[in-house]
């Protein structure tokens, strides 16, 4: 770790999160993102397992979330408080409970990672120092971005492009439109049938005997030609 930092200086501020993950990573995986050739492809995908072990060990909202909470549970979260999450998906993340029992419903899907870049990208806006914005949006784009990354979130190729051109320079808003996308998905496929899950529905005590049941049959999303994710399901 002490040759990273005196190659890199700039993460001589890293927070310790940040500094567990890159603790990780070789010389070669702190420079600026480009296209992989064949030779290098071994390396990443030895590197990426790393990352993914060390991303199940440490917890998957302990790196990422700024509304981290232990040990919620049905038991202690009201059903006035679980009623109000239905008003609309916006008033869902204004609750630290909403976001996390929403997290643990993506889980059931193996979609979290939505959840959990759309977080790190709220912690990544309120960071001021340059040297901070630079670790924190390559550790973004290393998670949730480049292909096959351990948690790679589904947005259109544009974006990812635009996101990889600009990583090396990173501003507040270099994240801005996959973050949007993202959260488009959550609101418009993944909310909807929260509000019916089983999780939900014991919270707000509205399942019992006779209680109508809502199952999946088929769901996919892709994104028109302007960016915009749209849903075609059949239930």
């Amino acid at each position: 770790m002490e040759t990273l930092l005196f190659l890199f200086p700039q993460f001589n501020y890293m927070a310790p999160k940040e500094e567990a993950y890159f603790k990780m990573l070789g010389p070669e995986d702190l420079q600026a993102p480009k296209m992989k050739d064949d030779s290098s492809r071994q390396k990443d995908k030895e590197r990426k397992s790393r990352l993914s072990l060390f991303l199940t060990k440490s917890g998957s909202h302990e790196n990422v979330s700024p509304h981290k909470k232990t040990n919620t549970t049905p038991s202690n979260i009201s059903t006035e408080a679980a009623l109000q999450w239905s008003d609309s998906f916006e008033e869902l993340l204004k609750h630290s409970d909403g976001v996390e029992i929403f997290s643990q419903f993506l889980k059931t899907e193996f979609s979290e990672e939505n959840i959990e870049f759309w977080l790190a990208c709220e912690e990544y806006s309120t960071i001021d120092s340059e040297t901070k914005l630079r670790s924190k949006a390559k550790y973004i784009y290393t998670v949730f971005i480049e292909s096959d990354a351990p948690k790679e979130v589904n947005i259109d190729y544009n974006t990812k492009m635009a996101i990889q051109k600009n990583i090396a320079q990173p501003t507040k808003s270099c994240f801005e439109a996959a973050q949007m996308k993202v959260y488009s998905l959550m609101k418009k496929d993944s909310y909807p049938r929260f509000l019916h899950s089983d999780i939900y529905l014991r919270l707000t005590r509205r399942k019992g005997p006779g209680a109508t049941m809502f199952r999946r049959r088929s769901r996919s999303c892709v994104f028109n030609e302007r960016g915009e994710a749209t849903t075609d399901s059949a239930w």
